[in-house]
């Protein structure tokens, strides 16, 4: 109804899997509609388990993927450099940085090596990624906007990518040669 009233003109979902995407998709075909036109998931280097079926499905159906928690919670932000400001000082943040120590000692590394923001290098890997449209960003003030822009002119040679998966593995690839064979 509210399509037929021109309320609603394109549909998207939020962390659906790769299959409800393959449903979705079939059912608005038999019914002659639209369909699905964009995925929000959680994705970022940490958080990459969509890699397995939902960005595949995405492609195959040509879907943007909009993630959400690019720099999954501020943990791919440059945190260890601030650890102990604000929000980043809470007990449950504090554990998941312990936790996550190593890998993030490397991140920053990294992206020090690289000369460039940690936050900005997170945001530019997602968008080197083809089935990425666009991330959800949450920049608090208009120097974090702006300088959410440096990623977009961050480019990765094969040795970057290489760096990256090793610092930060996703699922080993799509589904199932990802765990199958």
């Amino acid at each position: 109804m509210l399509v037929q009233q021109g309320k609603v003109i394109y549909v998207g979902s939020s962390n659906f899997a790769g299959w409800h995407i393959a449903r979705a998709q079939g059912t608005a075909k038999a019914r002659r509609f639209m369909g699905l036109v964009s995925e929000q998931s959680l994705y970022n280097l940490k958080d990459r388990m969509v890699e397995l079926e939902v960005l595949p499905a995405c492609k195959a159906y040509g879907l943007g993927v909009i993630p959400w928690s690019p720099l999954a919670g501020g943990l791919l932000g440059g945190i260890l450099e601030k650890v102990k400001e604000g929000r980043r000082a809470e007990k449950d943040t504090q554990k998941e940085i312990e936790e996550k120590r190593p890998q993030l000692e490397k991140w920053e590394a990294f992206c020090k090596e690289l000369g460039e923001k940690p936050a900005d290098v997170a945001l530019a890997w997602l968008l080197a990624n083809p089935a990425v449209t666009a991330p959800v960003i949450g920049p608090r003030t208009l120097d974090q906007l702006i300088g959410s822009l440096r990623a977009l002119e961050i480019k990765f040679d094969e040795s970057a990518k290489k760096k990256l998966d090793e610092i930060w593995p996703g699922p080993g690839g799509e589904a199932p040669e990802a765990y199958a064979w």
